[in-house]
């Protein structure tokens, strides 16, 4: 059983983390240009562009969970924390997942091409569908505010473990921090 987080899980812990809050930031970056600008296109292609970066990355870092696990949790945890626990991080990695994929079907459903920062691009395997576009929207970003809700809530817990717990769960996946088999969060 593995004691503690490798290098690249943390980085790609924090990676991620980074680009879910850059995305959805983003995404308010057009409100700053009347409609036509152009800039508001450039806007949609990074938020597209990143959002397809952290799908990849998400694939990856489920990829290094099942084939190099996760820490123990602490046994002092209850049952009901233990259960809270896997319940948050399975809603995080379904959202992690979803909000991507429901971000590409909405960009084919608006008539766009899905575009990697101009490297390659997908064109749309559907007809375009405005209609069916905005309800897909409201689907995205409803996941969006749910990942956002939930990622505060593991923050919280991560925080709560550290001041109050006095655990190792929050220091085991702070870079260059190890850790031992008493203490982690699951990944």
């Amino acid at each position: 059983m593995t004691t503690t987080y490798s290098a690249t899980q943390k980085t790609l812990h924090w990676l991620i983390a980074l680009l879910i809050v850059g995305v959805y930031l983003l995404t308010f970056g057009e409100d700053f240009y009347p409609r036509g600008d152009p800039m508001r296109a450039t806007i949609w292609w990074l938020h597209i562009s990143f959002g397809l970066a952290l799908l990849g990355l998400v694939l990856a870092r489920i990829g290094l969970r099942l084939s190099r696990g996760t820490p123990a949790l602490p046994p002092e945890m209850t049952p009901v924390e233990r259960g809270a626990s896997h319940a948050v991080h399975l809603g995080l990695y379904a959202l992690m997942l979803a909000i991507p994929l429901v971000g590409v079907g909405l960009t084919w459903l608006r008539g766009d091409t899905l575009s990697f920062f101009g490297l390659f691009t997908i064109p749309s395997p559907v007809a375009a569908d405005r209609e069916l576009g905005r309800s897909v929207k409201e689907i995205h970003e409803l996941g969006a505010n749910l990942i956002l809700a939930l990622a505060a809530l593991h923050a919280a817990a991560a925080l709560w473990h550290h001041f109050i717990r006095r655990d190792n769960v929050l220091t085991r996946m702070l870079p260059g921090r190890g850790g031992n088999s008493q203490a982690g969060l699951a990944d």
